[in-house]
């Protein structure tokens, strides 16, 4: 694993860039993206649908690969990494929210939480104990046993939330987090996402079409038509 950056950087993108084929047209999802995400920061990358913001996600996350240039997660390369490497990198340094929640329909809340840690070896006893302390710090104490359909949309994302906590990454990326959700669950949301980056002191990243997220950013990016820019998070007309 090679080390590129100072210490202090949480996610660096140097001139990524990622081409699809469809046929015979040729699609730029995106073009020469670069940016520096210190750790502990609140970054906010707004735009439309289609614009790239889940395709960038991913990359990051490295459930993508950039078709050029660099990604680093906490100074590691992970375009450099094999799959084995890639995979358990992502499970130890990494905590994934969607919109969709990704929950499995047939487990309780605590078990879907517990599920990272089991999949990297954790005893079930030691990684349920983890799962009912984070799902208690987030509120969720007395629907841990319940499964996703008893559980409202908000709670569901809590779930989603606790899961990505649970490993102790050092960057959460969020997608699209409070698409699903109603305006009061959608504050719940953001504020949850900002205490979780205030009193864990991780990274948190998030790609929205939502800008209430304006007000949580340290750093905010508009990213359209495969083009990233950075906008001050407490001025920006976007």
């Amino acid at each position: 694993m090679e080390s590129i950056q100072s210490r202090g950087t949480a996610v660096h993108l140097e001139k990524i860039c990622k081409t699809y084929f469809r046929g015979q047209e040729r699609i730029d999802a995106l073009k020469n993206v670069s940016l520096n995400i210190d750790q502990g920061e609140f970054a906010v990358i707004l735009g439309p649908s289609g614009g790239g913001k889940t395709t960038l996600l991913h990359i990051m996350g490295g459930l993508e690969r950039p078709t050029s240039g660099i990604v680093a997660i906490n100074d590691v390369r992970i375009n450099d990494l094999d799959e084995a490497r890639l995979s358990r990198f992502r499970g130890e340094n990494i905590g994934f929210v969607f919109q969709f929640y990704n929950l499995i329909p047939s487990l309780s809340a605590i078990d879907n939480t517990a599920l990272p840690l089991i999949a990297q070896g954790f005893l079930r006893k030691d990684a349920n104990r983890k799962a009912n302390e984070i799902l208690e710090q987030l509120g969720m104490d007395g629907r841990k046993n319940h499964k996703p359909a008893e559980l409202s949309g908000g709670e569901q994302q809590r779930v989603t939330i606790a899961r990505a906590l649970i490993s102790q990454p050092a960057v959460i990326l969020a997608d699209e987090p409070t698409g699903n959700l109603d305006l009061q669950a959608t504050e719940e949301i953001i504020n949850l996402l900002a205490a979780i980056n205030r009193d864990f002191h991780t990274t948190v990243l998030v790609t929205t079409h939502n800008h209430r997220f304006k007000s949580a950013a340290d750093r905010l990016f508009d990213l359209s038509d495969g083009v990233l820019n950075e906008f001050h998070p407490k001025t920006a007309d976007i």
